[in-house]
């Protein structure tokens, strides 16, 4: 019998799509267990995402400490070539003009150049940005460039984006003459033996220069040091709040370090999309942290 076996008196017809000894149909997954894999998959996102949030931005804030690191040793071997004398802390204000540095005539800051050009818009508080090439040309022309020569270093990584200058100077270095009760015509008021506005390294004694601040992380460009009051508890400058609810900054000595504010008051201000100016905190942590950021400028408080 052609297409028949025999077996034990049974006959079976070895067809065309009979299946063989062995042979398994396949079977597929059911909609409840989809949905239970797709359930476990979200649950281990959710467990996991925050984690790698973390560290990316602990990723960046570490290059942004380097970043500022680099701009202080910057600043310290500009100090050692200049009779130590520390650079001008101003960035030059001229928004429409070609990138420059010069050298101001007279003021406090007479034969002085600037530490940056003129890489700010003159609506940066609205969002208005030099053309990039611009940007860089400008911070080529400051007088710190010859010492810090690497462009990138003048940004964090997570600044507004196409802002080739995200960090300030504080005010007590050399920087804006116009805080009251820190200056005294062209030169900064000792109060003891604290220097307030600092226009020497050999000025940095009491307290020591490891605490006196020198560059600071704003997250954008800013024409000016970073300004802050003396005689009062209050911000000048809004807080800069950076790096999951604190900041980055860099001392006289050379390192840089990340501060974590106290006030949930500094943070809500500093997260504004138009944070205020003159802000004065009402909390005892609010005030810690202007108190904080005030030592750091100035050496001490003046009230």
């Amino acid at each position: 019998m052609s297409g028949q076996k025999w077996n034990g008196g049974v006959v079976r017809v070895a067809g065309k799509g009979s299946h063989r000894a062995g042979d398994r149909t396949p079977e597929a997954f059911t909609l409840i267990e989809l949905l239970v894999v797709i359930a476990i998959i979200a649950i281990l996102m959710a467990v996991l995402m925050p984690a790698l949030n973390r560290a990316r931005e602990q990723g960046r804030r570490g290059v942004c400490l380097n970043h500022l690191r680099s701009l202080t040793l910057g600043w310290i071997m500009y100090a050692d070539e200049n009779d130590d004398r520390i650079v001008n802390g101003e960035a030059y204000w001229a928004p429409t003009a070609a990138p420059a540095a010069p050298v101001p005539a007279s003021g406090p800051h007479k034969g002085e150049r600037y530490w940056v050009g003129n890489d700010c818009a003159s609506a940066y508080q609205q969002g208005e940005q030099r053309p990039q090439d611009i940007q860089m040309e400008a911070i080529r022309a400051g007088a710190l460039f010859p010492y810090c020569k690497a462009e990138k270093v003048y940004r964090c990584p997570t600044g507004v984006r196409g802002e080739m200058r995200t960090y300030s100077t504080a005010y007590g270095m050399n920087g804006c003459f116009d805080a009251a009760g820190t200056y005294s015509g062209t030169q900064g008021v000792r109060v003891g033996k604290t220097v307030l506005m600092v226009k020497r390294r050999t000025e940095i004694s009491v307290p020591a220069p490891a605490y006196r601040l020198v560059f600071l992380d704003e997250g954008r460009i800013t024409p000016d040091s970073y300004a802050i009051h003396y005689v009062r508890p209050q911000w000048w400058d809004p807080p800069f709040v950076r790096h999951a609810d604190g900041t980055n900054v860099a001392f006289a000595d050379g390192h840089s370090d990340y501060w974590k504010y106290l006030g949930a008051e500094t943070i809500r201000i500093g997260k504004m999309p138009n944070p205020p100016h003159n802000y004065t905190p009402t909390t005892e942590e609010g005030r810690a942290d202007v108190r904080r950021m005030q030592e750091a400028t100035w050496g001490r408080v003046g009230y």
